[in-house]
């Protein structure tokens, strides 16, 4: 069933059967609202399974009256039920339907719901009602309600749609009943269709959509038993062409009673939210006439249902940020994995480095690796946050990784980034890197890419290089220079992202350079200047990445 906020291939079986096509470890739900429903290997069919064994046009589903029949094409390999093939077979709840290729995709026809007995014992009560001729209107509104909220507890909106529909025809008389919801677009669309009889119905051609669409346009009720009677109506085309003397149409909403100054309540109707839908009924013969109960009892399905639906998308939307924050948990694992910096061991230097996400995932990087030139370091920020920027982090870590490598030099490297970035990003994204490289004997070459201004730490002196390029990626044909230094034993060559001197304390005040620097010297590890910065933020939090890495130069020994 396709709710407008909910996706249409993600609410399980509906009013309507509903299809679960696993692929591997992948599965998806489609919605079986018309037919026939095709599957095949063309482009054009509702289904499509692009496989060289699947036929061009391999299978469709009929319905025919309630029962829904899965009919081979003529397809080269054939179509299984339940491991059987077959020509033309009725199908079942549960049913396994594969297509050519058995061993790579199936369809599960309709799944049972795991639907609560407490649930099933009131959807009970509710048919032995309708089947009590001298059940009154609110008996069967009170079971309604009663088990509404039951059901609703068990996440089984389908059937409380069904029942829905099921007391509306009794209480109406009436021969259909439809449920239509606004889609993304704000266009409605059929989701739920019953008969009499308790058939799904899953073609809304036949009814008076003039009268659907006046009465969403309107937001009003329209209630007609006998269309004969209004001059009006007896002309519209759908109500003469389709031979229906009763219309009934209630959009769905959530009602918003608000106190007047005089603390009297308004009548219900008065103030009502937008329509979400509308509960739509029809029958070729006249009606019994509705009093003003039972159409107080019709408001209240409506309203009711309208309700129901609001918790089922706030039900949705709880589900797909539970899985988001399990896909991201899943991205940050493998972002870790990749952005593992494996420290190289060298007799001139020592490396150490160290991040603090503000999210999942984030743009921030350092790695480094031991070439014949010497130990190579590099630092970078992207644009950004979250899912884009660690995309590009990754992307702008391995062409580094692979570039320095190689022996590339270091002007070379930023310039071949810079060009592939500003090529495939066109400016849109861009990053800040600094990229050093120590020798054995002490001297340090590094190309700053727009990046925080890294501190040469010698005792307790800061060198600031104010040495500096644009970023990589806004300009396709920037030029870059390297800069160099001679470091002596025990000089610290710190890097820093521009979350670290950015980072906010509860007023609002940067931790700025001047703490920075003061860091460096007086708490000169990673942990000490971790430490200024968490106590001057004082539990408020962190806004970007933070990442410090220290290259100390010990001697060429």
């Amino acid at each position: 069933m396709a709710l407008s906020g909910i996706s249409h291939h993600s609410s399980g079986s509906g009013v309507f059967p509903a299809l679960v096509y696993v692929q591997g470890s992948e599965q998806k739900n489609i919605v079986l609202n018309r037919t026939p429903f095709t599957v095949g290997r063309k482009v054009d069919k509702d289904l499509v399974i692009a496989d060289p064994r699947v036929s061009r046009d391999h299978a469709q589903i009929l319905q025919e009256g309630p029962d829904f029949f899965i009919v081979d094409l003529g397809s080269k390999h054939g179509t299984f039920v339940n491991g059987e093939r077959i020509q033309r077979q009725k199908l079942d709840r549960g049913d396994r339907l594969e297509f050519g290729a058995r061993d790579s995709a199936y369809i599960l026809f309709n799944p049972a719901h795991a639907t609560s007995n407490t649930a099933r014992e009131f959807l009970s009560q509710i048919s032995q009602v309708h089947i009590k001729q001298e059940a009154t209107d609110l008996e069967k509104l009170t079971l309604f309600l009663e088990a509404a909220r039951k059901l609703n507890t068990a996440g089984v909106l389908d059937e409380i749609l069904m029942t829905m529909l099921d007391v509306t025809l009794e209480l109406t008389r009436a021969e259909r009943g439809y449920v239509f919801l606004k889609d993304d677009e704000g266009n409605l669309r059929l989701v739920a269709g019953r008969n009499q009889k308790k058939e799904p119905l899953l073609d809304d051609k036949t009814i008076s959509h003039s009268i659907l669409e006046e009465s969403m346009r309107s937001n009003s009720e329209f209630v007609r038993t006998d269309t004969s009677s209004d001059l009006d109506l007896a002309g519209r085309q759908s109500i003469v062409a389709y031979d229906l003397r009763t219309v009934v149409c209630i959009p769905l909403r959530k009602m918003q009673i608000q106190a007047t100054r005089d603390a009297q309540t308004p009548a219900p109707g008065t103030h009502a939210a937008d329509a979400m839908g509308a509960l739509y009924v029809d029958s070729r013969f006249a009606s019994r006439d509705l009093n003003q109960v039972g159409k107080d009892i019709l408001r209240t399905i409506a309203t009711e249902a309208a309700s129901l639906i609001e918790n089922a998308r706030l039900v949705q939307a709880e589900e797909e940020a539970r899985r988001y924050q399990q896909e991201l948990s899943i991205a940050a694992s493998i972002q870790q994995r990749l952005m593992q910096v494996k420290i190289p061991e060298v007799p001139f230097a020592r490396l150490r480095g160290k991040n603090l996400s503000c999210k999942e995932i984030g743009g921030d990087f350092f790695d480094a690796v031991n070439t014949k030139e010497g130990l190579a370091v590099v630092l970078a920020d992207v644009s950004g946050k979250g899912v884009s920027a660690a995309l590009l982090a990754s992307t702008l870590q391995g062409m580094i990784y692979s570039h320095l490598s190689a022996g590339m030099p270091l002007l070379e490297v930023v310039t071949a980034v810079n060009r592939f970035f500003a090529e495939k990003m066109g400016g849109e994204k861009y990053a800040t890197c600094l990229i050093a490289r120590l020798r054995r004997d002490g001297e340090l070459e590094y190309v700053n890419c727009g990046h925080v201004p890294p501190l040469l730490v010698c005792g307790q002196e800061v060198i600031r290089p104010a040495h500096g390029n644009v970023p990589v990626g806004l300009l396709p044909d920037a030029s870059f220079e390297s800069s160099s230094c001679q470091m002596k034993s025990g000089d610290r060559f710190i890097l820093v992202t521009d979350g670290v001197t950015e980072a906010e304390n509860p007023k609002g005040d940067f931790f700025e350079d001047f703490r920075l620097e003061e860091a460096a010297v007086q708490r000169p590890t990673l942990e000490g200047i971790f430490s200024a910065v968490t106590e001057f933020c004082s539990g408020n939090p962190l806004s970007d990445d933070c990442t410090v890495v220290e290259l100390c130069y010990t001697s060429a020994e």
